[in-house]
């Protein structure tokens, strides 16, 4: 379903870390804006660094799906270890941004084994200079989380965006 959110968990079904449920309003996402975003997540195993994520996002043109390539860290893109990304984001001793901090969602690793859940939150989408080929349109994202070559998560997600 083009045009429209969803998404899915596309990993095996003993992967560890399973989104459990995901809505983001509205659709189309609207850059800048605002975005309300609930979730839940359990994890079965503690989730620590290394963690390596490869996203690959696909835009359509017309009836084609394009792979983006990953440009100045956007787009189809390796992250060899989210948790020094995190710390570089959020220095480690720091109270995670709201809403993690009132939510008891942790912004750095070792993530410990659990269900996290983010009620109905709302998160400004600044106006970012977005390169030309990731501006408004339908993409696919699939991202897949790993630690030591095994597979701990894997999403899929579809969304629309839309710039001004």
């Amino acid at each position: 379903q083009v045009g429209g959110f969803a998404w899915e968990n596309c990993g095996d079904k003993s992967d560890p870390v399973v989104l459990q449920s995901l809505s983001v309003a509205p659709d189309p996402i609207s850059i800048p804006g605002s975005l309300r975003v609930s979730a839940a997540v359990s994890s079965s195993k503690a989730m620590a660094s290394p963690l390596k994520a490869v996203l690959v996002v696909e835009k359509a043109l017309g009836d084609l799906w394009i792979q983006l390539p990953c440009i100045d860290q956007l787009g189809s893109c390796t992250y060899n270890d989210v948790c020094t990304i995190l710390d570089d984001l959020i220095p480690p001793g720091t109270p995670c941004p709201e809403p993690l901090l009132t939510y008891g969602i942790p912004c750095h690793c070792p993530f410990k084994a659990g269900s996290y859940s983010l009620p109905a939150s709302d998160f400004d989408l600044p106006d970012v200079e977005l390169p030309a080929w990731m501006t408004n349109g339908n993409y696919r994202v699939r991202v897949t989380v790993s630690s030591g070559g095994a597979e701990l998560s894997c999403v899929k997600l579809t969304f629309s965006l839309q710039s001004h």
